[in-house]
């Protein structure tokens, strides 16, 4: 069995072989080529896609859909300004009628109690295209406003609408932006007109076959796919699979100044890099599948489908890069062109240098390097979780800025009401329940469902429906309704969804958090055949994390001007930063266990950070710099996510890597790979050492006389 993977795992090397893994390449992405655009029509853009599995206010939105054969989806025009009252009395609701869902009317203009504001509902059918109703909406609005009169198009629809918008750039926004960040930084590592042409180029067969395996996995399997987690998919792909590009070509480059032939090299590279690459892939995304425990959807499907997009870019880069290199020959190095028997360029002066003032001081090093960490983690304490509907977006769009002007004017929950559904019977039973709630404005009359067993009240809350008072209240509401017997009845709606993903958030930190450590942890058992390197590797990866967020949080708060965090943060940035910052630690650790063995522990130690040095640094560049193409989006939480995965692969790269991981190493000798093969390996040695040193000082013996 081993020869027989050996062999698989050296075909793209091959002579012929080489070959015919090319044509497969083609002919897999010539065949399911079309299957790649198909993704977005297998994208879950429901409301129940972004919350727990088996909230309550998801159960809310199931059940609503039993109402009608055309769910409502309320769209909120605003007049605002002074004399608006007679300016937009006769508003033209004949136009807006035509946009209306079948049987529902456009609501009269309702006054404010200040007599500053016009509010017109309008409710939109949601099998149409919301967006383009809401589109339409804003320009008859805007083109009717009477002069002197602000008007603005909010309420669920466009909410929607607005958050719609965000996505249907993001794909194409990230897919230019990610490559052209990834082209230069490759320029600039290999100062080469044409290598780096070749790991772009595998990037995009692996992108191919992400986007199909991702379509067809969600089309047959289930598999959840939202837009969040389809556009931070191919940033994971081009990310890591130029990390795993990096990696392989640098081995490569060593084994063409060592060897002659350069299938041979190329071999020889795949067998010595190929497990460090196999490990990462794995830890990687068995970590992001660890999320498959989370109740929030969202998260479920960034997991899931990240690790499908971490498994196909594993593939491409250790069959068609290979096989581009091997074809091509050496001559793609130009003009730095690798030669058999001349001295293998590394950048040995940096890190050389780096590793000898470690290795002075070790315990020094690791001590100092654990206190600059444990500072920036400090900057974490009383950080401010949660974001509000107006603080998602780093631009307001226009439903932010109409909700806001809805609150200066109405009570704030009036534009989107919490729901209740409830059994018809008990209905005014629920209804006295609810308006006797403190905290609630009104309760209005709802639709029955057309088999008459279910009702729907809309409750409209005091406070603005994202606030923690209106939190507060849905808390009691819900408590208020469930008293009643035979009701059944549930509280849904914008509030509800909130207070549910909250919560759900503090759960799936408990939950997940724990199975990915102890995933990782065997993974580097597994890879290290030691107990005390990958506990201590895991440490350091924590603590990378914690300082990351503490980095982070003064950037969000002193540069970037965001009111919090949100929810899904803490738990997307561990996932994200405990995967892909092992990833560097295993690059590292497995070169340091191959030279362990061959030179000894601290020499093998030195040697294994001087040797991957300029490669790791490069790779935790490029990844870092295609997370921080997502702090230029519009949405926050993408923002977020893609500053604090950024902070920490550099501080993983830079600091933990080169300071933190080898002074530990060094500190503790041999004990680093306990009780491990090489532990046992290295005592022999050093005993053999000892007595060697014992019989070189021993005086001679006398000699006898003739």
């Amino acid at each position: 069995m081993r020869p027989l993977l050996r062999r698989v795992a050296t075909a793209p090397s091959g002579r012929r072989s080489k070959w015919l893994v090319l044509a497969a390449w083609l002919i897999l992405v010539v065949a399911l080529g079309p299957l790649a655009g198909k993704l977005g029509d297998v994208e879950d853009t429901s409301a129940n896609a972004f919350l727990p599995r088996g909230a309550e206010s998801a159960q809310v939105n199931t059940e609503l859909e039993k109402f009608r054969d055309d769910t409502v989806m309320p769209a909120v025009v605003v007049y605002t300004g002074e004399g608006v009252g007679e300016r937009v009395a006769a508003a033209d609701r004949t136009s807006f009628a035509e946009f209306a869902a079948k049987g529902e009317r456009v609501s009269p203009p309702a006054p404010s109690d200040d007599g500053r504001a016009r509010l017109v509902v309008v409710p939109l059918s949601s099998d149409d295209d919301v967006t383009d109703k809401v589109d339409e909406l804003r320009e008859i609005a805007g083109a009717n406003a009477p002069p002197g009169v602000d008007v603005e198009v909010g309420g669920p629809a466009a909410s929607l609408t607005d958050q719609v918008a965000v996505f249907d750039t993001l794909d194409s926004t990230l897919m230019i932006a990610t490559g052209s960040v990834v082209a230069v930084l490759l320029l600039i590592t290999y100062r080469s007109p044409i290598l780096w042409l070749f790991p772009l180029l595998s990037v995009g067969f692996a992108a191919v076959l992400t986007q199909v395996g991702t379509y067809a996995l969600a089309k047959y399997a289930d598999l959840p796919v939202d837009p969040q987690s389809s556009g931070v998919l191919m940033v994971l792909v081009f990310g890591v699979g130029t990390d795993y590009a990096l990696l392989l070509i640098a081995r490569y480059r060593e084994e063409l100044h060592r060897q002659e032939d350069r299938h041979q090299a190329m071999g020889t590279a795949l067998r010595r890099s190929g497990p460090a690459i196999l490990a990462s892939a794995g830890t990687i995304a068995a970590g992001l599948a660890c999320l498959a425990f989370a109740d929030i959807n969202s998260s479920r499907s960034l997991g899931l489908v990240g690790a499908v997009g971490v498994v196909c870019a594993l593939l491409a880069m250790i069959t068609v890069l290979p096989a581009l290199l091997v074809v091509t020959g050496r001559w793609v190095f130009w003009p730095f062109v690798p030669r058999h028997g001349t001295p293998a360029r590394k950048e040995r002066t940096v890190w050389s240098r780096i590793g000898a003032a470690v290795a002075r001081r070790p315990r020094w090093s690791w001590m100092m390097s654990v206190a600059v960490t444990g500072v920036l983690a400090l900057s974490a304490v009383g950080i401010n979780m949660g974001l509000t509907q107006s603080e998602m977006f780093q631009d307001k769009p226009e439903s932010v800025v109409a909700q806001e002007k809805i609150s200066a004017h109405y009570p704030s929950g009036a534009s989107d009401p919490a729901k209740i559904v409830t059994n018809t019977g008990q209905t005014a039973q629920v209804r006295s329940a609810a308006s006797g709630v403190d905290g609630v404005a009104r309760v209005e009359s709802g639709d029955r469902s057309p088999s008459g067993e279910l009702t729907q009240l809309s409750v409209v809350l005091k406070d603005t429906p994202d606030s923690q008072a209106a939190k507060g209240t849905v808390d009691a509401l819900r408590d208020a309704v469930h008293a009643v017997d035979g009701a059944d009845a549930l509280v849904g709606g914008t509030t509800a969804q909130t207070l549910d993903t909250q919560r759900a958030a503090d759960r799936d930190l408990r939950t997940v958090i724990p199975i990915v450590l102890l995933v990782v942890l065997g993974v580097l058992i597994w890879l290290l055949r030691s107990l005390v390197a990958p506990l201590l590797l895991l440490a350091t990866v924590v603590l990378s994390f914690l300082a990351a967020l503490g980095t982070s949080n003064v950037l969000f708060e002193s540069v970037l001007g965001f009111a919090g965090v949100d929810w899904s943060i803490p738990l997307m940035g561990f996932v994200f930063l405990v995967a892909l910052g092992i990833d560097y630690n295993i690059f590292l650790m497995h070169r340091v266990k191959e030279e362990a063995a061959r030179l000894g522990h601290s020499r093998g130690v030195l040697e294994g950070l001087t040797s991957t040095g300029g490669v790791i640094t490069s790779a935790g560049i490029v990844l870092a710099a295609t997370f921080a193409v997502f702090a230029g989006l519009p949405l926050v939480t993408m923002a977020q996510m893609g500053v604090i995965v950024g902070v920490g692969v550099l501080l993983d790269t830079f600091l933990v890597r080169t300071v933190l991981v080898p002074a530990l190493a060094l500190d503790l000798g041999r004990w680093f790979w306990w009780p491990g093969r090489l532990f046992h390996d290295l005592r022999d040695e050093e005993a053999d050492a000892e007595r060697a040193a014992v019989t070189a000082t021993a005086p001679a013996p006398p000699r006898e006389p003739a």
